[in-house]
């Protein structure tokens, strides 16, 4: 398991993939949302714009990246 510490309070999650370069690009990070690949504490999400809080597990196949708060 990654994890990722932000300072915002949330990040939207094509950021998240983009960032962690789980794909190419925002437009991929898009379309793979858009297909169901993701999932955000175990449920599908098809929101790319979701947000994305510390304590939240987005997973993509057999990647899985937790968010932590950046002390």
């Amino acid at each position: 398991m990654r994890n990722i510490e932000i300072t915002e309070e949330y990040i939207e999650l094509y950021k998240v993939l983009k960032f962690e370069n789980l794909v190419a690009s925002g437009g991929e990070a898009k379309h793979v949302i858009a297909e169901g690949h993701i999932r955000v504490n175990g449920d599908i999400e098809t929101r790319k714009r979701k947000k994305i809080f510390p304590g939240d597990v987005v997973e993509l196949g057999d990647i899985t990246i937790r968010i932590l708060v950046k002390a």
